[in-house]
Parts: structure tokens; sequence; C-alpha cells
């Protein structure tokens, strides 16, 4: 009577799992998870505190064929950039849009704008600001 092994017949099914190898399998994970994550914090620093413009409307006057706009905000020093600011009727279709453009020497924004419009408007909205 033959008795059963409990061990694997040798080379028939491969290497056996090696500890350097798993070692070495860690390591290259460790490096790398870690080289995401810098340059996952590298984009979210330069999103956050990069060159920036904020500005809001203050207040607005509107006319017959413009929009005075009344604009305040900040921005860093040495940026240039603008804002985009759109009316619109009262049906919702857009009578006007133009970009205001920031000297690169300001950083507080106060600035009275004018945006020439196609027809009444009856809003004045900042659409966005932008550093270039």
């Amino acid at each position: 009577m033959t008795t059963a092994s409990s061990q694997l017949p040798e080379g028939r099914y491969g290497r056996s799992p090696d500890a350097r190898d798993d070692r070495r399998l860690k390591v290259i994970g460790a490096v790398l998870g870690a080289a995401l994550l810098v340059l996952v914090g590298w984009y979210a620093y330069h999103y956050v505190a990069g060159n920036r413009i904020s500005a809001e409307i203050y207040t607005f006057d509107t006319s017959a064929s413009s929009v005075r706009v009344h604009l305040k905000g900040d921005k860093d020093a040495g940026v240039k950039g603008y804002c985009t600011v759109r009316s619109q009727a009262a049906d919702g279709a857009e009578v006007g849009r133009a970009d205001f453009h920031f000297d690169v020497g300001t950083t507080d924004i106060d600035e009275v704008v004018t945006l020439r419009t196609t027809s009444r408007g009856t809003t004045a909205e900042l659409v966005g600001c932008h550093t270039g």
C-alpha cells in the first residue's frame, strides 16, 4: 500500500513564490505610488495656488445700447488677465459679450466698464476671469 505524499512534485507547477520577488514588487509599488502622489500634489498646488484673478459684479446699469458694469476683485501681482462679461435680453438671448483686460501692475480690481449691446440688456453676468 502506498501513502499519499503531501508535497507537490518538484518542477511540475512552476516556481514556488520567492520572498525576494515579493519584496521587489512591494518596493516598486511603493516607489510608483510615491511618484504618483507627488505628481498629483504638484498639479493640485498649481491649480489652487497658481496665478489667479478673482472678480465679481458689484453693480450694473442698463441702457438701450450698453450695460455699465462695476467689477470688483483682486488678482496676483505681475499677472496679466481678463474677465469676460455678457448681457442678456429679457427673452434670454445674449445681446452682448466682451473681454475686459487688466494691467499687470494692479492687484485690486475696481473698474467700471461699458459693455456694448445689440439691444437693451437686462442682466450683466460675469462669465469668468482668466490669466494670460
